[in-house]
């Protein structure tokens, strides 16, 4: 290693990293003294942010304590066309409007993690240089591209391999988010493991511009909460960066045993000998080891208050069996026109309260005894139930609301 870099800076940036190209060019750069440019590019296709997207921004924000300037590029442009990486089909097209929306809410998120400081962030908006470019434009930057090249990715041969359509505009979105690079400048860029393909055309470009070739760091992906898929809002097993502490604290215990490992190392910034110890089921109980989690979490994103308020909760709740009460329980005035005799159907009611979306979500819930009134288990979808003023409707563990009738 070269004698002018600092060696634990390296290590420390090179954590976590599922692949690097190249981490000879990244120790180059950093001996030679000089301040690189972080590039994190992030479309704007949902209004939240979850805490799979937190896994590189924790990694720029890593670059920003080292001195180094991150360079957040909102892709407002790029989500028109939305990002293919590990898709099996086609995104949907969003509106100027629903991009619009959706990239307001992104920079709040994502100070929870970044540094913000004047100097030490710097935001674009890719629309500044892809809005205004002209068909030749275009024609240039697809004649740095190989048809064979592209087709390299392996969303795109799954997706031939299994008779389901490509279209031309998908083939453009590396080679527009590596115009990114060009655009900025960029030295390093961030990413997941599905973002390799377009962050190596970023460096395609670059030399083709005379630039020197950024180099790309990515991140693994954090598996969601039913311990199988991507972490994703439109599957359900996220965790948000925005959510309450009782609920992320809920979300975080019930995470199979065998994420632990995984969460600490992208979430947190725990030793790595803690995390051998804490992912230890033969030294430490996983449940405690979960707890710990989850209050590093709410602690960074809330605080540490929060945190301590969110555990006691919980274990009041599920603790000893369960059957106890959190310290706010909400409120839910039962509809008028619900209640005849005393006595409201339980369909009508989950879907109302906002329990469950609809009707066959409800008989689904009930089927697998999981609404309680009044701790006693509603096993009958169909008979109506007596309900008063007071009453505690209670879903799963962690949901309950207390009835209002007037």
């Amino acid at each position: 290693m070269t004698a002018n870099v600092d060696t634990q800076q390296v290590e420390a940036l090179l954590r976590g990293c599922e692949g690097v190209y190249t981490a000879e060019e990244l120790v180059q750069r950093l001996s030679a003294g000089k301040r690189l440019r972080v590039k994190l590019g992030m479309d704007p296709t949902a209004p939240d942010l979850t805490l799979g997207h937190t896994v590189v921004l924790r990694k720029l924000r890593q670059f920003q304590d080292f001195g180094h300037k991150a360079v957040l590029i909102i892709g407002d442009y790029t989500a028109m066309i939305g990002d293919p990486s590990g898709r099996s089909k086609t995104r949907p097209i969003l509106t100027p409007e629903q991009i619009e929306t959706n990239a307001r809410t992104y920079l709040d998120q994502a100070g929870k993690v970044l540094d913000l400081s004047e100097g030490k962030l710097e935001v674009r908006h890719n629309s500044e240089w892809l809005s205004s470019i002209h068909l030749a434009d275009v024609i240039r930057l697809m004649s740095q591209m190989t048809v064979a090249r592209m087709l390299e990715r392996d969303t795109f041969a799954s997706r031939q391999a299994e008779g389901k359509e490509v279209y031309l505009h998908e083939l453009l979105y590396p080679l527009m988010q590596a115009r990114d690079s060009v655009a900025i400048e960029s030295d390093v860029e961030l990413g997941g493991t599905d973002q390799t393909f377009n962050n190596l055309c970023g460096r395609d470009l670059q030399r083709n511009a005379g630039q020197p070739p950024q180099i790309v760091m990515v991140m693994p992906i954090l598996v969601g909460t039913d311990g199988k898929e991507k972490m994703s809002k439109s599957l359900g097993n996220y965790i948000g960066v925005n959510d309450p502490p009782s609920e992320m604290f809920g979300k975080v215990m019930r995470i199979p045993d065998t994420l632990l490992r995984n969460y600490f190392d992208l979430l947190t910034d725990t030793p790595l000998d803690e995390i051998a110890h804490l992912t230890d089921a033969s030294k430490c109980n996983p449940r405690d080891s979960k707890e710990k989690l989850a209050k590093t979490i709410i602690t960074h994103y809330h605080c540490a208050e929060s945190a301590e308020k969110a555990a006691e909760e919980f274990r009041r709740v599920h603790g000893g069996g369960g059957g106890g009460l959190p310290d706010e329980v909400p409120e839910f005035t039962v509809p008028a026109d619900l209640i005849t005799d005393g006595k409201v159907d339980p369909l009508s009611l989950l879907t109302e309260c906002g329990f469950e979306r609809s009707r066959s979500e409800c008989r689904r819930t009930i089927a697998e005894r999981g609404i309680r009134l009044n701790g006693q288990v509603i096993e009958d979808p169909l008979a109506p139930i007596a309900v008063k003023s007071g009453d505690i409707l209670q879903r799963g563990k962690r949901r309950f609301i207390k009835l209002v009738l007037k």
